[in-house]
Formats: structure tokens, sequence, C-alpha cells
């Protein structure tokens, strides 16, 4: 995605503000999470659309 930065599980559990690792880690495995990349070395980014659209979607559905 052309402007967008890849965003580590780090970055995104601090703009969650309180989210676990354990927590984000279950809600990519029942498919909660937005949309990532697993780099080869095992490592998750996801481009910060993809994230921000996520957050708009849960705002949506409150």
């Amino acid at each position: 995605m052309k402007g967008d930065e890849l965003m580590t599980v780090d970055q995104m559990l601090s703009e969650l503000g309180g989210v676990s690792r354990r927590t984000f880690y279950r809600w990519r495995e029942t498919k909660h999470a937005p949309a990532g990349l697993k780099l080869p070395n095992g490592e998750i980014r996801v481009w910060r659309g993809e994230f921000v659209a996520w957050l708009e979607k849960l705002r949506e559905a409150v």
C-alpha cells in the first residue's frame, strides 16, 4: 500500500492501550484481529491502513 507503513504488534498494542499480547494473538486465532502479514522470521506486521479500518469497523459495530 503506497504511503502506508507496516506496524509491529508492539505498536498496535501501544495504540490499543492495555490489550495484552496474548489477547491480540487470540484475536488472530479467532479471525477478530486486523489482517496481517507473517514475515519469514515469524513476526507479524499489519498495514496501518488495515489497522485503522479495523478500528473503524469496531466503532461502527457498537
